[in-house]
């Protein structure tokens, strides 16, 4: 395909916190975790945050490395079922206050993207049976088996910590190949496990999945419900080439430097055709940095508990002095604290 023509990858984004099951397992092994993390460009920094998000495909290359790394047959499909609601915030506590199965993986279908973006759930009922399906909707993310494997394994432990603890699905669904561990796969899900499937899905019986486990608390699931939202909110992103930048230079400003070829790799695209194509809708990188620069600066200089050293740390300047000349450049005066 003419590189012209390419489409961008999505911007995708995961949740740090999605993250953290996984660097437990190298509690022993820390050396070993800084090196997949800098192949990976993942920032440790960025990991004490657990709201902060990483770019989703960076994670899921970070997660398969993660099992080759350790040798753990069924890696992801036995991290999955440790999970704890906890694990994956105000979701997870939604999930644990639903009345019934089907309502649980209703809520995680309509709630994923508070983890991660770009991603397809959907629950659907089929005569006697109610399949839950996952899916990243991103095609160039690939390898994902332990992702997948992951996800489903945990929205099973979900099930069973919540509502029943010996609870089977009826089967489940991946959509890559078999593993040579695919008995130890099936017997953490403890049923029928299908491989190379248009999606990865969850299958089970109406009948168990409509049964109240508890009555449903409106006025705290509405509160949880807008909290969740407001996180969705956070990482929509649009699907011009001039949005999705925009996303990336706030995700990395002051973490690590702004270029045509940090962006032009995250997107999937060569430098010049990045290029070119933001100049189709009249912007460019330079314009698009200090946009954010000086949109983060107003804000941050509002604030009372944040420092000239801090506010220029933020921005990606050297120092303090260095972000008072380029403030001034551009708002024709001194930075000034409000």
């Amino acid at each position: 395909m003419n590189d012209i023509l390419k489409p961008a990858r999505s911007v995708a984004f995961i949740r740090v916190a999605a993250i953290k099951p996984l660097l437990e397992q190298f509690a022993s092994r820390q050396s070993k975790a800084r090196e997949l993390l800098h192949k990976h460009r993942i920032l440790p920094s960025v990991l004490d945050d657990n709201y902060a998000v990483i770019p989703l495909h960076r994670f899921v290359a970070f997660f398969e490395d993660a099992a080759s790394s350790l040798d753990a047959p069924a890696f992801g499909a036995k991290l999955g079922a440790t999970l704890t609601p906890g694990d994956i915030g105000p979701m997870g506590v939604l999930v644990s206050f639903s009345p019934t199965i089907r309502s649980a993986f209703e809520n995680l279908s309509k709630f994923v993207n508070s983890l991660q973006n770009s991603t397809t759930s959907s629950v659907r009922q089929d005569g006697d049976i109610l399949i839950w399906s996952y899916r990243i909707a991103d095609d160039s993310i690939w390898p994902r088996r332990h992702d997948a494997e992951y996800s489903l394994a945990a929205s099973c432990q979900l099930i069973r910590t919540n509502f029943k603890v010996n609870w089977q699905p009826m089967e489940v669904h991946f959509e890559h190949e078999a593993p040579e561990q695919a008995d130890a796969i099936r017997r953490i899900f403890k049923a029928p496990v299908l491989f190379k499937q248009s999606s990865n899905r969850i299958i089970m019986n109406v009948e168990e999945a409509d049964r109240v486990y508890r009555t449903e608390n409106k006025e705290l699931t509405l509160i949880l419900e807008r909290h969740i939202g407001d996180l969705i909110n956070e990482t929509n992103v649009g699907n011009s080439i001039t949005a999705k930048v925009k996303s990336l230079i706030e995700l990395y400003i002051g973490v690590r430097p702004i270029t045509i070829g940090l962006i032009a790799e995250e997107l999937g695209l060569k430098p010049r055709t990045l290029q070119r194509r933001l100049e189709d809708e009249g912007t460019s990188i330079r314009i698009l940095t200090l946009a954010c620069r000086q949109e983060l600066a107003s804000r941050l200089l509002s604030t009372s508990a944040s420092t000239m050293s801090d506010v220029a740390q933020a921005l990606g300047y050297a120092d303090g002095a260095v972000f008072s000349r380029a403030f001034k450049g551009w708002a024709g005066h001194p930075p000034s604290k409000a």
